[in-house]
């Protein structure tokens, strides 16, 4: 059975356009890209799916010429270009660096064929191809599931209507909190997701993620360059989760290893996506000044996996509260997770704040870019008086605007900072964390001076 994702609206988009390109569907493996091609080829008369992985399909782009090849796949598949409506898609297109490159002709000679390519090892190809097409093609990112693409798919729709209110309606913060622990325990994996709904159970699971994980473990010998690294990324899979919230590359997961084979490696992951290393801003403004130099945070795919690693699923159950459990790790992972899986194009990235003196520091959990200004947003529970690193940040900000996630119904503050600011603090249950954004236009509406 197929679930509904939020980013097919822009693969519709993308169909309608005059401006058509080759899209490619970036993403790690198993996040559901072919499954996505192969429901949205529906909207199409004649679909063709290639995978080149497969040694017969890869063969049909030995030919130099993409008329050539096009016609040896037409012809294979028995359809003609005189259908009004076709679309063809490329799976394991990193297979053929040479199919890569002529997705740009099939933008300037054949723009009446729709192409979408998606490759789970995409990012480790690019490396290779000194002319990827890069003005020539049209690039989105596939994530796991989001929580309203869980509720969607659990057939939630109520629930999804009332998250449309801004503000929420108080009556429903229970029964939207708890659906929210539930999803946190399975996070988003298509995969996860639809056994837990099918069987209704989180017995079983354990099995599913294992599979998944050990095909990610499996991958590793092509994220490597030799035994040595294939050695550190085998190291770095095994212990990475168990790490502290911001790592230091020499010594890492205890061992003898050093900064810059730790350092290659765990590029090489972030290029796969499954560990994404998250650098800090050391900008209250825009634009935001990366520090490459600090120490990073690990990022996982999906917060489901690192509950699985860490082997905690079964201590997250009955829990009322998740800004505590784990040292606050858990749900930070995943407040993370759920902004993140709002951003489909390239570059959109997300940080957290720093601010590192002498025998003192501050730091605030996430760093959201809205317009001209840099809203700072803390994950945690507590009074006014223990968000000091929030008050540094907004003693240093352009505007007077914050928000705080924790397991509390919506509010709103008036917090003034030691050195005087006043600034108006914005309380979300964090299942809102999908929603910040048209939270920040609610709040610019109702309080236009906070934003100007």
């Amino acid at each position: 059975m197929y679930y509904k994702r939020n980013i097919y609206k822009e693969l519709l988009a993308w169909k309608a356009s005059a401006r058509r390109k080759p899209l490619v569907i970036r993403g790690a493996r198993q996040v559901g890209k072919s499954t996505l091609v192969r429901e949205f080829s529906r909207e199409y008369g004649s679909f063709i799916e290639l995978n080149l992985e497969r040694s017969d399909d890869l063969q049909l782009f030995k030919p130099d010429s993409l008329n050539d090849i096009l016609e040896a796949i037409l012809l294979r598949e028995h359809i003609s270009l005189r259908n009004d409506s076709f679309l063809l898609f490329i799976d394991e297109i990193q297979e053929s660096p040479k199919a890569i490159k002529l997705l740009r002709f099939f933008y300037e000679d054949f723009p009446e064929i729709h192409v979408i390519c998606a490759g789970s090892l995409l990012e480790h190809a690019i490396k290779d191809i000194p002319s990827f097409p890069v003005g020539r093609i049209q690039q989105i990112i596939l994530h796991p599931f989001d929580f309203e693409e869980f509720l969607s798919a659990k057939g939630n729709a109520q629930i999804l209507n009332l998250l449309n209110n801004i503000p929420l309606k108080p009556f429903a913060h229970e029964i939207i909190l708890n659906l929210f622990h539930e999803y946190a325990i399975i996070g988003g994996m298509p995969e996860v997701v639809v056994n837990y709904i099918e069987n209704k159970t989180f017995t079983g699971l354990k099995e599913v993620y294992e599979e998944i994980w050990q095909t990610y473990k499996d991958d590793i010998e092509k994220y490597g360059k030799n035994y040595t690294e294939k050695k550190v990324l085998r190291h770095i899979i095994e212990t990475a989760a168990h790490e502290k919230d911001r790592i230091t590359m020499a010594g890492f997961g205890n061992s003898n290893y050093k900064s810059r084979e730790i350092g290659e490696a765990l590029r090489a992951l972030h290029k796969s996506r499954l560990i994404q290393l998250i650098y800090p801003t050391i900008s209250t403004r825009p634009p935001q000044e990366v520090d490459f130099t600090r120490k990073p945070r690990l990022q996982f795919l999906d917060t489901g996996l690192l509950n699985y690693m860490l082997g905690i699923q079964s201590q997250l159950i009955g829990l009322n509260d998740l800004s505590d459990f784990y040292r606050g790790k858990i749900i930070q992972h995943i407040v993370f997770q759920q902004l993140q899986s709002q951003e489909s194009h390239l570059g959109n990235d997300i940080h957290f704040w720093v601010r590192e003196k002498t025998n003192t520091s501050s730091e605030v959990d996430l760093i959201y870019q809205y317009k001209q200004f840099l809203i700072p947003i803390e994950v945690k529970s507590g009074p006014q008086g223990r968000l000091r690193s929030l008050h540094q940040y907004m003693e240093r900000t352009n505007h007077t605007f914050a928000i705080r996630l924790l397991a509390n119904k919506q509010s709103v503050e008036t917090v003034v900072t030691p050195a005087g600011k006043e600034f108006k603090l914005l309380n979300l249950p964090y299942y809102l964390a999908c929603r910040i954004p048209q939270y920040i236009d609610w709040m610019v509406n109702r309080d236009t001076h906070q934003l100007s």
